[in-house]
């Protein structure tokens, strides 16, 4: 069994999973080094593989149609968990009112309940009472902490001497994350010390032991707790390469991202994230997306740093497109592009290898 942080976790998906609104019960059932996800509940895929449904690559974990069932099961095989997780990621960051009444199931069974939600559970005073009678934690993991625990930019980016990658991306839920990791993963793989840098609840909860949660960062620390992350994997580690997850992206209109990565991270390179697919920004119809051409130059202005590879988000793809769609973006924008979570990373990690310092 896997040595994990925190212990057994059911993921809390209703009604989302397999879209982009279930991106944090996606990056739990890929990897996660918090917890050991037991279960994923969404009624919709009942009795499906949790794997096989998000990448057709069965991983062994089921999906339930609900608490009742999800409980019956798990007890039936020794496999009950100690926390309940909530994997929606709506836009917003709003919880649906019918999650509490799963979230108050969990906390009667004596479960922790890990949210990262902008609906703050222990602002719910029954829910708080709840969690204090049966001694369990509720943990909020968007609640930033009290401004005298936060930092202000300081400039010690600058001794940061290993290779600093940032990947960003051409739209909010797009994948950055998830590239993020399989970089990090395959250059452990290839004998280097890396570490992640999580920008966002789900870095967090999958383990990234130095992160932040930059949309509910206050503003004027941003850049500062984006600087302290990445110097304290630094000087703690000692890595080859720090790999910097992106948020949002440069010209998407509700999540407008990467600035402050750019600004306060100072990536060597930027990989960035595209789904060749998409005609409008994720979630707004009508707001078409800024073509790779206008969104590798915005980066390249911004911070005066190379955009050194695509990497390829493949949704509304068939598999045997998906190699065709990588020669045409080099042909567009003289780039080498990789769709890294159908075909791994090794091909572009033999390309960053070359920089390192």
């Amino acid at each position: 069994m896997k040595k994990v942080i925190d212990g057994k976790a059911l993921v809390y998906c209703e009604g989302a999973f397999n879209t982009p609104n279930g991106k944090t019960a996606h990056g739990l059932v890929r990897f996660t080094e918090r917890y050991e996800v037991v279960g994923v509940l969404d009624e919709k895929y009942a009795g499906s593989d949790a794997g096989d449904v998000l990448d057709g690559r069965p991983n062994g974990i089921p999906v339930f149609k609900d608490m009742e069932s999800a409980v019956a099961a798990l007890k039936a095989t020794d496999y009950m968990p100690s926390y309940l997780v909530i994997g929606l990621a709506p836009d917003g960051g709003r919880l649906p009112k019918e999650a509490k009444g799963t979230i108050k199931a969990a906390l009667q069974l004596g479960w922790n309940v890990d949210s990262g939600l902008h609906d703050f559970l222990t602002n719910d005073p029954e829910l708080v009472a709840l969690a204090k009678e049966k001694n369990v934690k509720i943990r909020d993991v968007r609640k930033t902490p009290d401004r005298d625990q936060l930092h202000f930019f300081t400039g010690d980016i600058e001794k940061v001497d290993c290779l600093k990658l940032a990947v960003l991306g051409t739209d909010s839920a797009l994948g950055k994350r998830t590239t993020a990791w399989i970089l990090v993963h395959a250059f452990r793989k290839a004998g280097k010390k890396a570490e992640m840098i999580g920008t966002g609840q789900t870095g967090w909860m999958q383990g990234a032991k130095y992160s932040m949660v930059m949309d509910s960062c206050i503003n004027d620390f941003v850049s500062g707790e984006i600087e302290h992350a990445v110097v304290s994997a630094w000087k703690n580690e000692d890595p080859d390469v720090i790999v910097i997850e992106g948020q949002g992206s440069l010209m998407n209109p509700a999540y407008p991202g990467g600035f402050e990565i750019l600004a306060a991270g100072r990536p060597d390179y930027v990989i960035l994230q595209h789904a060749p697919k998409r005609l409008e920004y994720d979630g707004f119809p009508g707001y078409k997306m800024h073509s790779l051409a206008e969104q590798i130059n915005a980066i390249q202005v911004i911070s005066g740093k190379e955009v050194i590879a695509i990497t390829v988000n493949h949704e509304g793809m068939e598999k045997e497109e998906i190699l065709d769609v990588c020669k045409a973006i080099t042909l567009e924008t003289k780039l080498p592009a990789f769709d890294v979570l159908e075909y791994g990373a090794d091909d572009l990690i033999a390309l960053l290898l070359d920089k390192i310092k």
